[in-house]
């Protein structure tokens, strides 16, 4: 299961202007999740969770800090989820979340990404059920064991794990991430986590003929150029 999902650093930017696309993106999420959820990082996981991950992906503390006091004014504006699924080039299926003060905009953009690139949108549910909704956690280690037991004594529901190369993955049911992730940093002192996310994690992978690849890819380039769109999930082995 474990290998199957995508770590943001895979596509992080190498561009300048891709770089500020890249921390934007960043300072959009911070700012929602500092607004639902308090701008305290030791009183709100998800927050603490994020600024770490921006901080690992060489995200300014400007930038981080620019998000939080936004938050803290209480105006700014009002961002909404928005989640669309569909089948990219050569059938593979796709899972984009955005954030968005304009979902009618936001929609039209995804959706030119799918017709341009020959793929195809779909309504709610078309491909999530493939997928499962995941709470990740890679970190250092080697006894799993040790990891399974203190997260069973404390009922954490956990899907699946892994140790593999000096690193320990944890799957969790979305639900459970606040709480996997308080009883591994109560559990294990000094605890520093590589991946520290919720992600859709395909249960299948689905392979992209050579002949799809340059289509697929730029299917992707396309999606990653959207100001709104934070996260893309595909299960395409390529």
């Amino acid at each position: 299961m474990g290998r199957a999902y995508q770590n943001r650093k895979e596509s992080m930017a190498k561009t300048s202007d891709a770089k500020a696309k890249v921390y934007s993106k960043y300072g959009r999420e911070i700012y929602v999740c500092a607004k639902a959820g308090g701008i305290d990082p030791d009183g709100n996981l998800s927050l603490r969770g994020m600024i770490e991950r921006a901080k690992k992906d060489q995200v300014p503390s400007h930038v981080i800090e620019k998000a939080i006091d936004k938050a803290k004014g209480g105006g700014g504006e009002d961002f909404d989820t928005a989640r669309y699924e569909g089948f990219g080039p050569g059938g593979c299926m796709v899972i984009v979340d955005c954030l968005t003060d304009n979902p009618n905009r936001t929609f039209g953009d995804v959706r030119q990404c799918f017709t341009k690139t020959k793929s195809k949108i779909g309504t709610q549910g078309t491909v999530s059920h493939m997928f499962d909704h995941s709470a990740i956690f890679v970190f250092s280690g080697d006894d799993e064991d040790a990891v399974l037991e203190a997260l069973m004594t404390e009922d954490v529901d956990v899907a699946d794990i892994e140790s593999e190369d000096g690193k320990i993955t944890v799957f969790a049911p979305n639900t459970e991430y606040a709480k996997a992730k308080s009883v591994l940093m109560s559990n294990f002192e000094g605890i520093d986590f590589d991946v520290d996310e919720i992600q859709f994690v395909p249960q299948n992978l689905s392979p992209v003929s050579a002949d799809d690849l340059p289509m697929f890819e730029k299917f992707l380039d396309m999606l990653n150029d959207l100001d709104d769109v934070q996260n893309i999930y595909h299960n395409a082995e390529s």
